[in-house]
């Protein structure tokens, strides 16, 4: 793990175990992301990220809203993986970013409690991750 993640990783659990987020973690992890960072706040704020919750198992993706006009939505887990354009384009293939807005928005909402709960069955969910 390289060093921006375990600092980015210190700080998320900062924020989880407060549930509030001060302005020098907002500094710290703008100094990592930069603009990917705004982006996934905007969504936060807006509340456009979902945690679809499976029962009885309790496994769980994140559904987060995109930015442009369309809304489209994206099914992500925030450490590792988002089924955006930018993910494959700018994390995996060309490594400039250690994560896009989605995954972000997703880890900021999930460490201040500001998700959108929706449970489904475990069959639901399944099926919702056979899609991606």
């Amino acid at each position: 793990m390289s060093a921006s993640s375990l600092v980015a990783e210190a700080v998320w659990k900062a924020i989880e175990s407060t549930g509030s987020v001060t302005d020098d973690q907002l500094s710290i992890l703008h100094f990592l992301f930069g603009k990917n960072l705004e982006r996934a706040t905007r969504i936060v704020d807006q509340r456009g990220v979902k945690r679809v919750l499976g029962e009885p198992s309790g496994r769980s993706i994140f559904q987060v809203v995109g930015e442009s006009r369309r809304k489209e939505e994206y099914f992500c887990f925030a450490e590792h993986y988002c089924a955006c354009y930018s993910f494959f384009y700018d994390i995996v293939n060309r490594g400039e970013q250690l994560c896009c807005k989605h995954q972000l928005a997703a880890r900021l909402a999930s460490s201040l409690g500001a998700c959108v709960e929706v449970k489904v069955s475990d069959e639901q969910l399944a099926l919702l991750l056979s899609k991606l």
